[in-house]
Order: C-alpha cells, then sequence, then structure tokens
C-alpha cells in the first residue's frame, strides 16, 4: 500500500512537467508572421485548430514534425473580394485557391448576394469543404427584391425596408455590405440611398466595399463617392478592384490614389483592393452593353433591341464604349471567357466572332455582334483595357490589399480569367521576386492581417500563439503563377503545404482528404 502511495505521488509530480503533444510542428521556417515586420528563422507549432508556440527552436514532442528547410511560412491568404459561389458547392476542394496559399474566400461582392442570407450560410456550413468561406451582403439583390429592376428612386417606405434587409444580413452574419453601382439595378441607385443602407451596415460593425460605378472617365467621381458613402455613412468603405479603364484614362491612379490620401487624411476610413493583371472580368452585357438597355432583366431588353430606334442608339454606346473604355480600343481586346451558347468561342475574341459571321471586325461590326451575343445567351468576357504603369501604383499604395475577384472554376472548363488560378502567386512571383514592387513581407501584410484586421476577423491573418492554424508555406525562389488567358487552367507552383485550422489541406503536389473549412461571420451575428 506504502508503494502504490509512494508511485501515485511520483505520477502526479511527473504528470504536469510533460507538455501536451503538439499535432504538428514545422520546424526550421522563414517566418513571416503578417504584421509586415522583417522575417525571421524559427518553428511554428500546431495543437488542435490553432497556433501553439512560436519560436527560434522548439523541443516539445509533436505527432508529426515537417522539416521546412528554410522555406516562407506565412498566414493563410484571405481573399476579400470572389465570387466563390460560382463552383464551390461543385468544387468544395476550391483547389484553384488553396493551391495559391489561399485560405479564407469572401463572398457577395458587387453588389450581388443570395438573399436572405442565412440559408446560403446554412449551406456552407454543412458543406464539406477545404475552405473558409464568409460573405457580404449586397446592395443590388436587396434593391432588385425591394423596388426591381427599375431605373426610379426608392420610395422612402422602400428604403425603411431595404435598410431592415441590410440589417437581417448583418445579424444573419454579413461582414458588411457591398455595393455594384456599376451593375443594374445598383446602378440605378442614387448615392444618398446606399448611403442609408451604409449606415444600417456600419451600426451592426460592418464595412462597405464597392464595384464604383465608372473605372473610366469617371473615374474620379465614383472615388469621391465612394468615399462619400464611408464618410456620410460612419463606417469603414473600400474601393473594390481599383483600377483604370480604357486607355485615354491611363495614368489616372495618380489622381484616385491622391483623393484616397486627402480622404484618409481628414478621417475617412477608406481602403483598396486589387488584382496582378491588366484585363478585368464581367459579363458582354454588363460591360459593353448601356444600363438602360438591361433595365427591366432579358425580356424586356430583347424587346427593346427589336425597336430599330433603339437598337441603332444601342449600338452607338456599345462602340463607344469599346472604343473608349472597356474595349480597349479594339474588338481583339475583348476576349470571352465562357459561351453557353457555343463553347467555341470560349477563348476566342470579339473581332473573331465577327469574322466567323463573315465581316471585317470594325466598331460598328464589333456593336452589332455584341448585341448578337446578347440575343443568344450571352457571354463572359475578359476586357484587356488596363495599364501595368497603373497596376504597379495601385499596388504599391498603402492602402491597398490583394484580392482575386476570381471563382472556383471547374477545372478545364471555359476560359475563366487567370486571376482565380494565379493572383497571389503573381503577386508574390513577379511583384516581389522579379519587379521588387513590393517586399516579401509586405505582400503577405497586404494578403493576411491587412484583410482580416478590415473584416474583424480577429483571430485569423498573423502567426501568433492563439490564432488560428491558417498557414502557408512556399518557396519564395519558386513560387510563381502559371495560368494565362488563353490557358488559364494551371495551378499555381511554388507551394508545399496548406493548413486550414490546424489541418493540412494541401501537401506536395496533392489536395488532402481533410475538410476542416468553417463559415466565418461578422460582428452582427458574433
Amino acid at each position: 500500500m506504502r508503494y502504490a502511495f509512494a508511485a501515485s505521488l511520483a505520477l502526479l509530480a511527473f504528470s504536469p512537467a510533460q507538455p501536451a503533444p503538439y499535432d504538428l510542428l514545422l520546424r526550421n521556417g522563414r517566418i513571416v508572421d503578417g504584421t509586415g515586420s522583417a522575417w525571421f528563422a524559427g518553428d511554428v507549432a500546431i495543437r488542435g485548430d490553432a497556433i501553439a508556440a512560436i519560436a527560434p527552436r522548439i523541443e516539445g514532442p509533436a505527432t508529426r514534425v515537417i522539416d521546412l528547410q528554410g522555406q516562407v511560412v506565412a498566414p493563410g491568404f484571405i481573399d476579400i473580394h470572389t465570387h466563390a459561389r460560382r463552383g464551390i458547392s461543385e468544387v468544395p476542394t476550391a483547389d484553384n485557391y488553396v493551391r495559391q496559399g489561399v485560405t479564407t474566400v469572401i463572398e457577395g461582392p458587387d453588389g450581388s448576394s443570395p438573399l436572405p442570407l442565412a440559408p446560403f450560410l446554412e449551406q456552407m456550413e454543412r458543406l464539406q469543404k477545404s475552405v473558409n468561406i464568409a460573405s457580404f451582403v449586397g446592395q443590388g439583390s436587396i434593391r432588385d427584391a425591394v423596388v426591381g429592376n427599375t431605373n426610379r428612386k426608392a420610395t422612402p417606405e422602400e428604403v425603411q425596408k431595404m435598410v431592415g434587409l441590410v440589417e437581417q444580413g448583418m445579424k444573419d452574419g454579413a461582414l458588411g455590405m457591398s455595393t455594384g453601382l456599376f451593375y443594374v439595378p445598383g446602378t440605378f441607385t442614387p448615392t444618398e440611398e446606399v448611403i442609408e443602407l451604409a449606415k444600417a451596415a456600419g451600426r451592426l460593425g460592418g464595412m462597405h466595399e464597392s464595384h464604383q460605378r465608372d473605372d473610366a472617365a469617371k473615374l474620379l467621381d465614383s472615388v469621391n463617392e465612394t468615399i462619400a458613402i464611408g464618410e456620410k455613412g460612419h463606417l469603414p468603405t473600400q474601393i473594390s478592384h481599383a483600377k483604370v479603364v480604357g486607355v485615354a484614362n491611363w495614368g489616372r491612379s495618380a489622381d484616385m490614389l491622391l483623393l484616397v490620401d486627402q480622404a484618409r487624411g481628414r478621417g475617412v476610413d477608406v481602403t483598396i483592393d486589387q488584382y496582378p493583371y491588366t484585363a478585368s472580368s464581367t459579363s458582354i452585357a454588363s460591360a459593353l452593353i448601356p444600363a438602360w438597355v438591361l433595365e427591366g432583366g432579358r425580356q424586356a431588353t430583347l424587346a427593346r433591341l427589336k425597336d430599330s430606334g433603339s437598337r441603332e442608339k444601342a449600338k452607338g454606346g456599345i462602340a463607344m464604349m469599346i472604343r473608349d473604355e472597356r474595349g480597349g480600343g479594339d474588338p481583339k481586346n475583348v476576349q470571352f471567357a465562357s459561351c453557353g451558347f457555343d463553347p467555341k468561342l470560349n477563348g476566342r475574341t470579339l473581332a473573331d466572332a465577327i469574322k466567323q459571321r463573315g465581316f471585317e471586325p470594325t466598331l460598328e461590326r464589333a456593336a452589332e455582334t455584341t448585341l448578337w451575343i446578347v440575343e443568344q445567351g450571352g457571354c463572359q468576357g475578359i476586357f484587356h483595357a488596363m495599364s501595368e504603369d497603373d497596376v504597379v501604383r495601385i499596388m504599391q499604395h498603402p492602402a491597398t490589399m490583394i484580392a482575386s475577384d476570381g471563382e472556383v472554376p471547374a477545372f478545364g472548363r471555359g476560359n475563366p480569367h487567370p486571376r482565380s488560378y494565379g493572383t497571389f502567386a503573381r503577386v508574390l512571383g513577379v511583384y516581389v521576386r522579379e519587379k521588387h514592387v513590393l517586399t516579401l513581407e509586405d505582400a503577405v501584410r497586404r494578403m493576411t492581417s491587412f484583410p482580416a484586421a478590415r473584416m474583424g476577423l480577429h483571430d485569423r491573418g498573423v502567426l501568433r500563439p492563439g490564432m488560428k492554424a491558417d498557414v502557408t508555406i512556399f518557396d519564395p525562389v519558386r513560387v510563381r503563377d502559371v495560368a494565362t488567358f488563353t490557358a488559364p487552367h494551371q495551378y499555381a507552383e511554388g507551394f508545399s503545404f496548406v493548413l486550414v485550422n490546424g489541418q493540412v489541406v494541401f501537401e506536395g503536389s496533392d489536395m488532402t482528404a481533410a475538410r476542416p473549412g468553417r463559415v466565418l461571420y461578422g460582428r452582427g451575428k458574433r
């Protein structure tokens, strides 16, 4: 009995001295912690779904130890602007994002979101997925539900109903409210109406992000409007996928950024996100067809185009858009991403489509062919109309973070913009390693802690004990984007491990069976 008692005392004395084993120990990493601070050499230990320790050397026992041999260890990248609901239910592994280090995708941009939001988030909770997902609530979707797809001011009663829908979206878990003032029906919304809805999002801890009304001739007016929504709505405001469209407007990024600096100087919390390409992507109709033609939906549009006077007027507007704005001055600069009515057009250009119809690719023929495409059912397009100098200038601004504006494509289907496969790898490979536009530490900050802080995701975005273990590991010498505009279905290279909530979802060259992704909620629900 005496010996049993002594043994028990010895066991009690010994047990507290034994540290609980780590689930994973990442050794010999080049730690870029997401804050923008200089990298340092060290180990990262993970227990459960969180980071347990970071130190120059960690000696505790671990279920698995990985020697990284000097590769970069960074927080998982957070993509603040995606259209991930296009495809994530079909491809819940989101390979295109994970393979470039993205661990969290944010839905509901450009004023478009599921409405109500709660059923979508519940569906995402049930979905076994490899990435975290969150969402904004879309002002355009709300306006369509209350006012309709029509060009008129909302009544005071309708405004209050829309405010209620914003509040409900925030309580359902939205991170804020997005606007797509370039798109129908958002484009029909007066600024004052947007501000009233923005106030509701702000009261519940949300932010505002906007696809502005115009990125071309009226760029500066649009920037001022985005700033005013934040300033008068009393909430953080963000210029989404900031760009300058149309050769005549190239260089005006300097004026745009001056407006941002002036607003920030007087206390407006305005920021920017951007993808690292000189081409944009949206539907052919949204990019090239005047909004008045699209009012009322597809049947109203088709009826309108049967009227010869309306058709000629529409063609004039389309020709202007091709000449001066998203068409980049030439039909060959409009590329088709996906055309349901004729998949053979995928990857081809508007100039090709005109020639296929037996005509020379003039502006007039381009306008007529654009209407024909819309009448056939429409296409998604890629529009080569931006300047590399503007891309670099915007990227270097301290208020800019990185976002893809991409989706979750089915591998090999269509000819999507390569940003879905390459955005984050491209920044690291081209703009950090090759062009020295950003330092490695600053680029990682713009992909991690910056967007996390912007959306109030305070347990992610930084490598620090207690934070969630969303981690990406890559070789800074090898990391690169491979996807191109003519061959987009190519995964990024140079990433060796990606962890989501402490579990390895990508290793070596393969996705794993782990599905640890979660739905992340905004302050209104939390």
